[in-house]
């Protein structure tokens, strides 16, 4: 399978704490570590995991830490078409508490690459899916060249203004950052689907079906949260890319979702293709 991803890269500095502190407070953190994450990473390795690599198609910082993020992501399987900007490279910093939560600072803005950085887009022509976390218009056009297109409404504004029909948008239930209404997008989606985190969620598809999934069991101890909503769209569109109807897709999605909960970090406990059934290979 030929998958791939367009988005953003951030580095980010991990720190494990009993709780987040409160203003003016300090707590102790052990263990710390650092690697390059992000929604765009998350999701790419995750894809690489399923199908045995990955493409992915980004923007970096040109200088230390935006070189090491690309050399990280091709450590795990991931070949990264990246256009080095004249920028600082996008940091994160992540307390992950007791109780597995993840809270987030980001550092430095968000990009993504353009569809007129020389990338080599023709690689996308034929590909079987396709997830698209940021970038520009002309990005989500170039991505469209692939079979299955699946999006985040994190970049509604740009979705909105490439103006090319999704196979499935992804959003949030529950973050007004993430969510979407019907009629957002013109054309509409053939499928929405909305994340509810621990309660599942719902899918509308444009031919008027609806319907629910749950989320699936974890297969271990929670570990914390950082990057499940990305495996799980990710999971989603290598899915709808090996031909799996809607249910199926979706009970792939939270699969990975729930398995990278139990997993320390962005990448240490996402499912890989050992994981799944023959039939989904």
């Amino acid at each position: 399978m030929k998958a791939a991803v367009v988005g953003h890269v951030e580095y980010v500095e991990f720190a494990v704490v009993e709780r987040v502190p409160k203003p003016g407070e300090i707590v102790h953190a052990e263990p710390t570590w650092s690697e390059a994450a992000g929604g765009g990473g998350v999701a790419s390795v995750q894809l690489a995991k399923l199908a045995g690599g990955s493409l992915f198609y980004t923007a970096l910082g040109d200088e230390e830490l935006g070189h090491r993020a690309k050399q990280e992501l091709e450590e795990h399987g991931v070949r990264v078409h990246a256009e080095f900007k004249n920028k600082p490279q996008r940091r994160a910093f992540t307390y992950l508490d007791s109780d597995g939560e993840r809270t987030i600072t980001t550092i430095h803005e968000r990009y993504g690459p353009s569809g007129h950085d020389d990338l080599g887009w023709d690689e996308l022509e034929g590909a079987d899916c396709v997830y698209f976390v940021s970038g520009d218009a002309e990005a989500v056009r170039r991505a469209r060249a692939a079979r299955v297109l699946v999006a985040t409404a994190r970049s509604l504004a740009v979705l909105k203004e490439a103006g090319v029909e999704l196979d499935a948008l992804v959003h949030s239930s529950k973050d007004h950052g993430e969510r979407y209404s019907a009629g957002q997008l013109d054309p509409e989606p053939e499928l929405v689907v909305g994340t509810s985190g621990s309660e599942g969620g719902g899918w509308t598809a444009a031919e008027g079906r609806t319907g629910s999934f749950h989320a699936a069991p974890l297969p271990g101890p929670v570990a914390d949260a950082y990057g499940a909503g990305d495996s799980f769209a990710a999971g989603l569109t290598f899915a709808l890319g090996s031909g799996l109807d809607v249910e199926e897709a979706l009970a792939l999605g939270a699969r990975c979702g729930a398995a990278a909960i139990t997993g320390r970090g962005a990448f240490a406990g996402q499912l890989g293709a050992g994981d799944l059934k023959p039939s989904v290979m």
